[in-house]
């Protein structure tokens, strides 16, 4: 029983398309047209921010205004952690969109293996990073440290199940759970997106859309590069060095650079859970409208298994049945049984209705 039968008579456009998408290993248009979208983002997003490698130099220069203060060199620990997570980040985001290729997985298997063990491993140690200098990225709100938490939790999980489920041959979990990884990582672009549209917004300036934020006056100083900026806007800093500055957010500010880290800082917490909901949605919203490519994955699964003599065979990874009330998995060539079953007994009970119909028929007309 076919899951997907490819139309035999398709249009120009069509025809044209698949002989793009078909040499790379795609069978279906849409998959192909999300794979270029999609991956083609993250990838372009990677390779923009290569230059970052050097951190002490171009990163630092070109980064949000203010973040050098917690993450140069002067700072040994941040400095460090900044760079751990640049340092895997970039190379994942890379070399994962890879592993989406279908010409990849099909043709050079052990490159897919090796390159996935390698992914897996530069995102276990970025999270590390990540998680090292959620407590001053863009002001280090807790919202923020909560975000970077809940997205690392998010990853970790997303990993292992993957793992789990490959090893066990479950390639329908397996492509599922590195489906939700990529996309869960992918909130960081979006990110980047909403908050400076709401940076926007908030600096505005009317009554409506004026913010404030507490900033060290330390930091407002290594932004400014002296003390001007204190004596035009933040005299309380004058005599309290060490103390805080009320920061005005606004992203058009020409005089004033705390009031442009204010703008960014102020609804990155914000952006980020916006951001991830989004994207949670949307891997969960794309795995619920392409159950034929799951089911045609699990069949892969139960065929693989059986030949491994893993039992229940179909059913060994993590799947609904196991944990939930979904009702058991079935093969496709035993539902196809049951079916031809079911038509027969169908087809034998309507002739022995119809039989029953013709006798009662000619004792009516004796």
């Amino acid at each position: 029983m076919a899951l997907h039968t490819p139309n035999p008579n398709p249009n120009p456009f069509v025809r044209v398309m698949r002989k793009v998408y078909n040499p790379i290993g795609f069978s279906r248009g849409y998959n192909s047209l999300l794979f270029l979208i999609f991956a083609g983002v993250l990838l372009g997003f990677s390779l923009a921010k290569l230059p970052s490698l050097d951190v002490n130099g171009y990163w630092i220069n070109n980064n949000a205004p203010g973040e050098s203060y917690y993450f140069g060199p002067a700072n040994y620990f941040y400095n460090s952690m900044i760079r751990l997570h640049l340092y895997t980040c970039i190379p994942a985001g890379i070399l994962g969109v890879w592993q989406f290729l279908p010409l990849l997985r099909h043709n050079f298997l052990l490159l897919h293996r090796i390159n996935g063990y390698l992914v897996i491993l530069l995102l276990l140690v970025t999270n590390i990073g990540a998680l090292g200098v959620a407590r001053h990225a863009f002001g280090g709100s807790l919202a923020t440290q909560g975000f970077v938490g809940v997205l690392a939790i998010l990853t970790y999980t997303s990993i292992f199940l993957a793992y789990w489920n490959i090893k066990v041959l479950q390639i329908d979990q397996h492509r599922a759970w590195m489906l939700r990884l990529y996309v869960y990582l992918g909130t960081i672009i979006t990110v980047r997106l909403i908050n400076i549209v709401v940076a926007a917004v908030i600096s505005r300036g009317s009554k409506y859309f004026t913010y404030y934020t507490a900033m060290e006056c330390q930091k407002v100083a290594c932004m400014a590069g002296g003390t001007d900026l204190f004596t035009s806007y933040y005299p309380s800093c004058l005599t309290n060095p060490k103390g805080l500055a009320i920061v005005r957010a606004d992203l058009t500010s020409a005089a004033n650079i705390a009031e442009i880290a204010a703008s960014l800082a102020i609804p990155f917490a914000v952006s980020c859970w916006l951001a991830l909901a989004l994207h949670a949605f949307a891997v969960e919203l794309y795995l619920h409208l392409t159950p034929a490519e799951g089911e045609r994955l699990r069949q892969v699964s139960y065929e693989r298994q059986l030949e491994r003599g893993l039992e229940p065979a179909g059913s060994v990874g993590l799947v609904a049945e196991r944990i939930g009330d979904a009702a058991a998995w079935v093969p496709l060539h035993e539902r196809a049984k049951e079916s031809d079953r079911l038509e027969g007994s169908s087809l034998e009970r309507k002739f022995t209705s119809d039989l029953a119909a013709v006798s009662e028929s000619e004792e009516a007309r004796k």
